[in-house]
């Protein structure tokens, strides 16, 4: 009979036998995805990805692809490729959503590590570019991961963002011989803990300011609105979100708004735009100082840092407003940490 190394699970496997590794858990968090760098052709490759994804985008291919093809990335690429010079991690040469999402990964491996052993194993994924989902899965099963948590860094349901990523996920699972059992994360938008952790956060930061804004926008990425006629719940799981921050917060001398950020295209889009909502508070309502506050993402990316950061802050600007406060997203912030790491605890009971 065959003697395996210490990683197996089975010592009395038959000569000639594939060594079957000792089980573990696997969690994959997912988030967005990100270009490998901003020269053109990182550019094209990662929006020609994200742009013919048909969560995304649900125009007929017939239409939409010549259309992507001969006309959206052919001059895209050199401007989005801007934005992300913009913010750039230069240091570790590569996008600060990679830079946060990866110590997001560090740092709840670390906690789960500590409280639960060597038993489950911790790393990150991008829907589209790198590291891919498929790639990642590949790595947890080869390490013997025969459990895997896919973790969607989305607070709130949408199936441009979280359904996509799990479409992925299940894709990824198909081309595995031995397919690991599988499970996927519930949106988190209304967990009072994840309130919580946000609110701090935000009670955090405009409490180090010298005078508080009149105004706290809540920005959501956008979407069609024909996709929330459709049944997509994200328009609603958004407002419930900032119900229950407005709620927790109990200010009585700062309004609290929501708007959608990011449209794209010709059709109508979920409204108010953020970017048209901040010049109007300056030019119409004669507000002077307002914060910003993005609860739909999980990481600061291009959407927080170049979007909101600059093009929103120039439009409040220009319509006359003077103290613009961008307040980041909870990334790798303890809180953030605990609230993801018990969450996960929660998700895997019954396997450990």
């Amino acid at each position: 009979m065959k003697t395996t190394n210490d990683t197996s699970t089975d010592r009395h496997l038959p000569e000639g036998h594939p060594t079957v590794k000792k089980p573990k858990i696997g969690v994959l968090l997912a988030n967005l995805g990100t270009p490998d760098a901003y020269d053109y052709w990182s550019m094209r490759r990662y929006l020609n990805e994200f742009l013919s994804d048909k969560r995304v985008i649900d125009i007929a291919s017939w239409k939409w692809q010549p259309l992507l093809q001969l006309i959206i990335l052919t001059k895209r690429p050199f401007s989005s490729g801007e934005a992300y010079k913009s913010i750039w991690n230069e240091e570790l040469d590569e996008s600060p959503l990679m830079t946060i999402t990866r110590e997001q990964s560090q740092s709840v491996s670390k906690v789960i590590e500590e409280e639960l052993g060597g038993e489950v194993i911790v790393d990150f994924c991008m829907r589209y570019g790198n590291p891919s989902t498929e790639s990642k899965v590949a790595e947890m099963v080869e390490k013997g991961c025969d459990k895997i948590l896919f973790f969607s860094l989305y607070p709130q349901y949408a199936g441009a963002t979280m359904g996509t990523a799990n479409d992925e996920f299940f894709r990824a699972l198909m081309k595995q011989t031995w397919q690991p059992a599988s499970r996927t994360i519930a949106p988190y938008f209304d967990d009072e803990r994840y309130i919580e952790a946000l609110a701090s956060s935000i009670e955090a930061h405009v409490g180090a300011m010298e005078s508080k804004p009149e105004t706290l926008v809540v920005s959501y990425h956008g979407m069609p609105k024909r996709y929330l006629m459709q049944g997509d719940p994200y328009h609603c799981q958004c407002q419930k979100t900032t119900r229950l921050l407005r709620e927790r917060l109990n200010w009585s001398d700062i309004d609290i708004i929501t708007t959608f950020q990011s449209v794209f295209g010709r059709e109508e889009w979920l409204k108010p735009y953020t970017v048209k909502e901040v010049a109007r508070l300056a030019k119409e309502d004669g507000k002077r100082k307002i914060a910003v506050v993005a609860p739909a993402f999980s990481a600061d990316c291009i959407e927080t840092l170049e979007e909101i950061n600059e093009e929103i802050c120039e439009a409040f600007e220009e319509a006359g407003g003077e103290e613009f406060t961008y307040i980041p997203c909870l990334n790798a912030d303890a809180a953030h940490v605990r609230f993801l790491t018990d969450t996960i605890k929660e998700n895997i009971q019954g396997w450990t």
